[in-house]
């Protein structure tokens, strides 16, 4: 998995910075604990933390390839899951390898086929590789942007790296957020390329970013494209169970232990099955682990998006697949320390403003930790096969704002009611005055679907409907689920451990994607594609489970403890948050009597604390009109 971190300068030196790219590759040793090391040329230095996964031994970062011609180098993030037979082509062409890693199979690859080795990449990956020949920077990223890369250009090459804070930690970079920022990060809208941070870039998904004397070049290798479905329900059936065999025998190598997250849900539970059915053709079972709170299941009051607690759900999968399964309970001091909420907001460099749903997976890959170094995850089944509620909602069917935002408040809290309609609903009711004016979050939310959606494909005869389900399905794929895989990357490296994500292999996107909504629907339920395939593996109970939304405590003691927290907040009526949050209607909310607090209420608690904590530990210069 690992941590990746550079700087390219033509107009200097760089072999006297090398306590620079210390600096920068060092806050990175979460994502890294194994390893460590650096490059550093007279125009290039590159810093890498390793997390060995496969070829234990011999996957030491940066790799060279020294030729006649200038050493070509490179760090890497990720796996690859088809190199085993990328290499087997590689050798029949001459090259030789000295390991067994798949990032020296990636580096072999780019001598032969350059720039379009990410054509023939089947992974999540995030890489950089520095063309002594060319003197040129080469930054690829995965089809779905499954790990993260940012880059910041300055007057004479580029800084990057795996997260901001490898950025950040370069004096070149000025720790800005204007407007632009907060709205990014308050309209809860993941727009490729945006880094939040001003002047910084990510390397969009997809796409290969070259850096030369020239300048700076973005190329796009892969896009999410419509075809023609012509296959039958049965074979469509039949083709996605292929596709899953496929994807999860090839995701289960590692040289390490390895486990899966198992929430219960159809997603979670269909990848399980299939990875149980598999180990135990080898004799071999599978670890599970789920996340559960103190009292949750005993006391479990159904809500608007619940209906049911995990855990007996979890049981019943692991009973049937046989896994050794554990459940990592915890309670709400747990979630609610503000020692954790740094951990996870140093992980995340941004106050993401998701408060327990972060802390607990941030505490759940801790614990996981500790007895495995792989996990493969459920994320992006819904978005793929259509199992969110918005999918279904006639309000969100309606198009111009993003469907997720048209109960946006009933879920993720953000918001007041009888703002603006539904696009209002994106705002955080505790912000202040000026904030909220100047991020006029309506016509960005209106400017971002607009973009969103240009460039979509309609397939000559395609029905209204199944028009606008295509661009809700491209909308997911292409902004909701990155939203996640962020979140899912950054609170499990944060523990050094490394997920993968079976359902975001670019083969399934690209089939399920462009199967018509009908046959996605065809039993009149959510994701029927995906439980008619893995029915034969299920037991009835999560066959028949309504979707479920990610765990979260519904503990009064947590909330109290968000109040407590905020009201020693107000206790520093100086602190620069205020400049951000409004202190009147924060005390309103601290003040409030009743045990229990809404969603909406909880989410902006969350996300004071989390605004306070970032400001302290980033120490951002806030640029507002």
């Amino acid at each position: 998995m690992c941590g990746i971190a550079g700087w390219v300068a033509f107009d200097r030196d760089l072999r006297t910075q090398q306590p620079t790219v210390d600096a920068m590759t060092d806050p990175m040793a979460c994502r890294g604990p194994d390893g460590r090391g650096t490059y550093v040329a007279e125009h290039v230095a590159l810093g890498h933390r390793r997390l060995a996964i496969i070829d234990l031994p011999g996957g030491a970062q940066p790799m060279n390839a020294d030729t006649p011609h200038g050493t070509v180098s490179m760090v890497y993030s990720g796996e690859v899951y088809n190199f085993t037979e990328l290499r087997a082509e590689l050798a029949a062409r001459g090259h030789a390898f000295t390991t067994h890693s798949d990032t020296e199979v990636v580096l072999r690859g780019y001598l032969e086929w350059g720039d379009a080795v990410a054509e023939r990449l089947n992974g999540m990956y995030a890489f950089a590789i520095w063309d002594g020949r060319e003197q040129r920077l080469l930054m690829v990223r995965d089809r779905s942007g499954i790990k993260p890369f940012y880059y910041y250009p300055t007057p004479d090459g580029v800084l990057f790296g795996s997260e901001p804070k490898a950025i950040l930690a370069n004096p070149l970079a000025e720790r800005t957020v204007t407007v632009d920022g907060f709205r990014e990060l308050f309209a809860f809208i993941k727009t490729p390329g945006h880094a939040v941070w001003e002047g910084m870039r990510e390397v969009e998904p997809g796409t290969v970013v070259t850096v030369g004397r020239a300048g700076l070049r973005t190329t796009r290798y892969w896009t999410l494209e419509t075809r023609e479905h012509t296959d039958d329900r049965d074979t469509t059936v039949a083709r996605v169970r292929d596709l899953l065999d496929d994807i999860v025998r090839r995701q289960m190598v590692a040289d390490v232990p390895s486990c899966t997250l198992l929430s219960g849900g159809l997603d979670s539970s269909a990848m399980t099955a299939i990875a149980a059915a598999q180990l135990a053709g080898q004799g071999e079972k599978v670890r599970s682990f789920a996340v559960d709170f103190v009292g949750l299941t005993e006391n479990f009051v159904p809500d608007a998006l619940r209906d049911a607690p995990d855990t007996p759900f979890v049981h019943d999968v692991a009973a049937k697949s046989g896994t050794l399964h554990q459940d990592i309970v915890l309670s709400s001091a747990d979630i609610a320390d503000p020692e954790v909420r740094r951990k996870v907001i140093g992980a995340r460099d941004i106050p993401s403003g998701l408060g327990d749903l972060d802390t607990s997976l941030y505490l759940l890959a801790k614990a996981i930790r500790g007895h495995a170094t792989m996990a493969l995850s459920g994320e992006s089944a819904d978005e793929l096969f259509g199992g969110y509620r918005q999918f279904f909602d006639p309000e969100a069917r309606k198009g111009t704002p993003f469907p997720w935002l048209a109960r946006h408040q009933q879920f993720f809290g953000q918001g007041q009611e009888g703002q603006k309609g539904r696009e209002g609903q994106a705002r955080a009711s505790l912000l202040s005055d000026q904030l909220e004016g100047a991020l006029d979050l309506d016509a960005y939310i209106q400017d971002s679907y607009r973009s969103a959606v240009t460039g979509i494909r309609r397939l000559d005869g395609e029905s209204e409907p199944e028009w606008r389900m295509r661009k809700i399905s491209y909308l997911h794929l292409t902004r909701f689920v990155r939203v996640w895989l962020d979140r899912k990357d950054r609170t499990s490296m944060a523990s050094g451990l490394e997920v993968r994500v079976p359902f975001c292999d670019h083969r399934l996107v690209e089939y399920v994607y462009n199967t018509p909504w009908a046959l996605k629907t065809f039993d009149g339920k959510e994701k029927s594609l995906l439980r008619a395939a893995a029915a034969d593996v299920l037991p009835e109970s999560v066959v028949k489970r309504r979707k479920s939304p990610y765990p979260s405590t519904q503990d009064p003691t947590y909330a109290a403890a968000l109040r407590g927290q905020c009201a020693e907040l107000l206790a520093a009526p100086g602190h620069p948050v205020f400049d951000l949050i409004d202190k009147g209607r924060l005390r309103e909310a601290v003040s409030a009597r009743t045990p229990q607090i809404d969603q909406a209420s909880r989410r902006d608690l969350e996300r004071t604390l989390d605004l306070a904590v970032w400001i302290d530990m980033y120490a951002p210069t806030i640029k507002l009109p």
